[in-house]
């Protein structure tokens, strides 16, 4: 006598909500990855630090055309601070860490923190 043959149908256990063996079976939920939390880098304003020398870095650091970081310069002058540009936190990071390291080269005291953008 021949045997049944087995169901060779594979079963989806995302869509068989129960299971006759008694087993539990697990729905699959999609994962949503939220985007990065973004933070800007901020100039803070002092009375030592040459326009120029600011010019310079926010052009070498930033990416920024001349009139750009002229008009961020200004900003930074005139109102204590100004936002030289928004990254995710580690490429903030680096972004201060940089700013930070070639003023201390250069003996200014230009100080550039990371903060996060509130969303």
């Amino acid at each position: 006598m021949a045997s049944k043959p087995p169901n060779l149908i594979p079963q989806n256990p995302i869509t068989k909500p129960e299971d006759p063996g008694g087993a539990v079976v697990l729905e699959r939920r999609t994962q949503r990855t939220r985007p990065p939390k973004m933070h800007q880098v901020v100039m803070l304003n002092d009375d030592y630090t040459p326009m120029e020398f600011v010019v310079i870095v926010i052009q070498e650091f930033f990416s920024k055309d001349l009139e750009t970081a002229t008009q961020i310069m200004l900003k930074i002058h005139l109102d204590g601070r100004g936002v030289c540009g928004v990254y995710t936190k580690d490429v903030a990071a680096t972004k201060v860490n940089q700013v930070l390291d070639a003023a201390n080269k250069a003996g200014h005291p230009l100080q550039c923190v990371s903060e996060p953008v509130d969303s």
